[in-house]
Formats: C-alpha cells, sequence, structure tokens
C-alpha cells in the first residue's frame, strides 16, 4: 500500500461570479521513501492539490466535491481536528514558497521550531533546545547557536528556508511536501537545498512531494512526475520518460519554454545613457547609547560602468551581493557616493526638485508584480500615477489614450485598464509594470528580478518583450538577476558582484564562456549543473 494515495480529487471555490473548479479528478501515489514531482504552470492546481493532502484550503469557501485523500490508510477529507492535528507537521510536514512571509516575524529561530517540538512531542524547553541545535546543523545553517535568537528578517533568503526545513523535519515526518522550496534563491543557494534535501530524504527515509515549475529541478530529484494544466494531470510516469519522450502538447511546450535568442546588438557608439564612476553605498552601523558610528556596511563598493542607447548590462551575483543597492543608487533612490552622469547630466549634488524632471526618463521595474501594483488602484489608474505626477498627457481623454496604447504595446488590451491588478496573471501583472514605466518614455530602465517570480513560459514571452521595446525605443536597461539563462539570453555586457564589490565584469560572451574568477565559475557550474539535467545553453 502507498504511503500517500490522492484519487479522483476535485476542488472548487466558492466566488462572487459562481463555482471555480481548481482541481479536476487527479489521481497519484506516492511510496515510502521515493520523490514524487508535481509540476505545471501558476495556476495549474499543482499546490492546491497539495494544500488538500493537509486539509490547509480556506474551508468552508473551498470544499472537494469528489475524491479520497489517504495517508498510510487514513482518509483525510472530513477527518476530525484530532486525527489531522496528528498528521500535520507529525507525519506529513511542508515547506512552503517564500520562507519570509510563512515565518512568523515576531518569533525568533528557536521559537518557531520549538513550537513544533511543544506540540507534538511535549518536550521541554532543555531537550527542545537541544533538539533545535541538532536540526539547524543538520540542515547547515552554520553559526548556529549566534542564530537562536535571530529573527527571520536577520537571515538570508536560503537561511530562511534552510530554518523552514529544519521546522518540517522537526518531528520526522514520513512525507515532505515541498511546494517551490527554491524558486526565490540564488543558483548556488538552490544547488545547495537541493543537495541537502536529497542527503536528508536519504538518511530519514521519507517520501517527497515536489511542488515546481523548474523541469531541471525535476530531473534531478524526482524519480517519478505528474504534469497538470487547468487543475487536471495531462501526462504522468517516470521522470526520464516523461522528459526525453513527452507526449501531451502541454508537456513538450513545457519542455521547449526557455528564454532563448540573443540580446540585440550592441553599437560601441552609440551615446550613453548612464555611466558611473567609483559609486559606494555605505550603511552605518550605530552602536552604544549616543549611536556612535562604529562601522559601517558596504553595500556597494567603487564601482564604476558605463551603459549605452540600446544595451543591457546584466547584473548578477547571490543575494546580499549589493545588485539591487546598485540600481536604486544609480536612480538616487538611495544615497550613495560617487559620479553618476545621465546624459550629460551630472546626478550627484542635484536635490529632490532638481531630480524630478529627470525621473520620467529613469525607471525601475520590480521583482514581485503582486506586491509592486496597488490592489486598490485600477490598471489605468496605476499606469496614469506616473502622467500626474510629471504632468504628461493633458486632459484625462488624453491620458486615457496614453494609457491604452503602453498597454497595447506590452501585450494587454488597452481596453482592460478598468480592471484590477487581482484580476490577472503574474506574467500579465508584470507586463502592467512594465507598461507603467514605459508610458514615461523612459531612456534607462533598471529592471530588478522582473522574471524570478515567474513561470518558465512567461519568463520566456517577458525577455522576447524587453528585447522588442529595446529594439523599437532603444532603450538602455540595468538588469539585475540571479537567473543566468535570462540574464544570457538580454545582457551584452556583465557584472559579477560579491559583498558589494565587483568580482568580474566584461562582454557577455567572455563572462559566460571563459569566466576568469574562482566565483564566476562557481555560478556558472551551479546553473550549469541544474541546466544540464534539462538540456539548457548555459555553459562553463
Amino acid at each position: 500500500m502507498a504511503f500517500l494515495d490522492v484519487e479522483d480529487l476535485a476542488v472548487s471555490f466558492r466566488s462572487e461570479s459562481g463555482e471555480v473548479r481548481a482541481v479536476k479528478g487527479v489521481s497519484f501515489s506516492i511510496e515510502r521513501g521515493e520523490t514524487m514531482a508535481l509540476v505545471g504552470e501558476s495556476g495549474s492546481g499543482k499546490s492546491v492539490s497539495a494544500l488538500s493532502i493537509l486539509q490547509l484550503l480556506p474551508y468552508p469557501m473551498a470544499s472537494h466535491p469528489k475524491g479520497s485523500i489517504r495517508v498510510d490508510g487514513q482518509e483525510m477529507i472530513g477527518a476530525s481536528e484530532a486525527v489531522m492535528h496528528s498528521v500535520r507537521g507529525a507525519r506529513v510536514s511542508m515547506i512552503f514558497q517564500e520562507p519570509m512571509t510563512s515565518l512568523n516575524p515576531l518569533h525568533t529561530v528557536e521559537q518557531q521550531i520549538g513550537e513544533m517540538l511543544t506540540l507534538h512531542r511535549r518536550m521541554g524547553k532543555g531537550a527542545a533546545r537541544a533538539r533545535i541545535v541538532e536540526l539547524l546543523t543538520l540542515v547547515g545553517l552554520g553559526d548556529v547557536e549566534k542564530r537562536l535568537d535571530a529573527f527571520p528578517h536577520q537571515l538570508s533568503g536560503g537561511q530562511r528556508q534552510r530554518v523552514m526545513i529544519a521546522m518540517a523535519l522537526a518531528n520526522e515526518p514520513d512525507l515532505l511536501i515541498a511546494d517551490e522550496p527554491t524558486t526565490a534563491l540564488d543558483v548556488t543557494v538552490q544547488a545547495q537545498i537541493l543537495e541537502l534535501l536529497k542527503s536528508l530524504q536519504k538518511t530519514l527515509g521519507m517520501a517527497m512531494l515536489l511542488i515546481t515549475h523548474d523541469l531541471g529541478i525535476v530531473r534531478k530529484m524526482a524519480g517519478r512526475v505528474a504534469v497538470m494544466t487547468d487543475g487536471e494531470i495531462v501526462e504522468s510516469g517516470e521522470t526520464a520518460r516523461v522528459f526525453d519522450h513527452p507526449e501531451h502538447p502541454y508537456t513538450q511546450m513545457l519542455l521547449a519554454a526557455e528564454p532563448t535568442g540573443t540580446p540585440p546588438h550592441s553599437d560601441p557608439t552609440s551615446p550613453t545613457v548612464m555611466d558611473v564612476r567609483n559609486i559606494k553605498v555605505w550603511f552605518p552601523i550605530k552602536r552604544g547609547l549616543l549611536k556612535r558610528t562604529v562601522d559601517h556596511v558596504r553595500a556597494v563598493d567603487d564601482i564604476s560602468l558605463t551603459v549605452r542607447e540600446g544595451e543591457t548590462v546584466g547584473v548578477v551575483g547571490e543575494s546580499g551581493s549589493g545588485k539591487t543597492t546598485l540600481g536604486l543608487g544609480l536612480l538616487r533612490l538611495t544615497r550613495s557616493e560617487g559620479e553618476i552622469r545621465f546624459g550629460e547630466t551630472a546626478l550627484q549634488g542635484l536635490n529632490w526638485n532638481q531630480l524630478r524632471p529627470l525621473r520620467a526618463e529613469m525607471q525601475i521595474v520590480f521583482q514581485d508584480p503582486y506586491s509592486s501594483l496597488s490592489p486598490r488602484l485600477s490598471v489605468g489608474q496605476i499606469v496614469e500615477e506616473g502622467l500626474l505626477v510629471h504632468k504628461l498627457g493633458g486632459n484625462a481623454a488624453e491620458r486615457r489614450a496614453l494609457i491604452a496604447a503602453a498597454l497595447d504595446e506590452v501585450g494587454i488590451p488597452g481596453s482592460a485598464q478598468d480592471r484590477y491588478p487581482h484580476e490577472f496573471s503574474g506574467g500579465q501583472r508584470q507586463r502592467i509594470a512594465i507598461a507603467r514605466a514605459l508610458v514615461l518614455k523612459p531612456r534607462f530602465l533598471v529592471l530588478d528580478e522582473p522574471t524570478s517570480a515567474l513561470d518558465m513560459s512567461v519568463q520566456a514571452q517577458i525577455v522576447d518583450l524587453l528585447r522588442d521595446l529595446q529594439r523599437r525605443h532603444r532603450l538602455a536597461y540595468l538588469f539585475i538577476s540571479h537567473d543566468l539563462r535570462v540574464v544570457r539570453a538580454l545582457a551584452n555586457h556583465v557584472i559579477v558582484m560579491k559583498d558589494g564589490r565587483v568580482v568580474e565584469q566584461g562582454p557577455a560572451a567572455q563572462i559566460f564562456d571563459a569566466p576568469e574568477s574562482g566565483y564566476t565559475r562557481a555560478l556558472m557550474r551551479a546553473a550549469f549543473e541544474l541546466e544540464a539535467t534539462s538540456g539548457g545553453v548555459v555553459r562553463t
């Protein structure tokens, strides 16, 4: 008998417009000790199916019109709270996608893991603390004693994910559900987390249900795979067979949907849009009663770069390397030292009012399309904000026409401007964020991880869109990312950052094909290992 047996599962949600059928008759099983992957794009029903196993959906808004979920023979649908308490966290645990929102910001690492041990094992404080240290050591957190009193915001993304894994493993579950466990992580940290999960699975003998849209991870981790779209499993079987000989058109599309192509040609004689010399962004560390500055965090330390019209400079590095701070420093959105020239204008020394006329020409697109768009404003109002601030577009009718044109240019119907962000998919929201920047006719765009929260096929669409817009408008991009596939498809030049400093920089072909620094080679190697498993193009 399989440890987990899901049979003909259906999930529906009540909404104002009627019933939404999120999962439609899904069946799969997982044996003890094996890894199975559920693969598909956002909205395919993967996470809803996984959450149903632990009955974590928002009932009674969610319901199961039909189906059965059995954990070691015990039915979960309709089970009592006592039964669910004995299963959740003890026999079946779950790692959620975003550790920053899954961890309690008000509780320390010790408190959060200790809660699991207290609830399920009734451990005393001393025994719990010893077990917590053991778990954090097991997941490779490092400096464990110092981390016990740390809050989530004091940890990096990889460290938070390790804490989440430690919580999930606290009671040695029989089944671990990992919902996009590496989506928000750097490529090197991704590799570490995947190796950690494989090692822990072997040590503890647990089964794993892996929820992901990253096919490289699936081939590396899972023995079997089920491909989902529109609430249904359209293909399943041994991972090697499904990947090497996909039968369903959707599976074939997923396997082909990777950011490809080359960036528009870079002309070294094109006008310089942004020229930066020796920029520094240092944050003071203050201590003592009088809060004296005792040191500085050197977030960006002595970096120089040039971005020309129609050119993309890619900035890569791990979390905390200073990539985003560099982008904010160039736009004067955070205090910096050094020379920054936008065209012929020196930006350092200009006050807020003097910078304001230039803001329309220097725009930024943020990482998360879910949090960067106000849910209270319509799409038209979101795109219109910049026009109102910069007094562009004339009257309301003229502004509405400009908004429609900007939306049309990014592939969103201009007629959709009276709808709200929640009515759009993640990829559509990112297109709206790009339209918000484009409506002001900028010359320079900082793109801060604009594809990292998106499905693979949607990533490819956004990359194609950015290249097309660059060709049409001769835009200059500073493209910040930890995804080397996307950087290779967009960037003419690449800067590799670590601890606020440039490790290596040069033409993209040189950085990707013949990296000189050991750190750059390690980045490429980590990306290459995942790419090789899915037939990707990143090479060392």
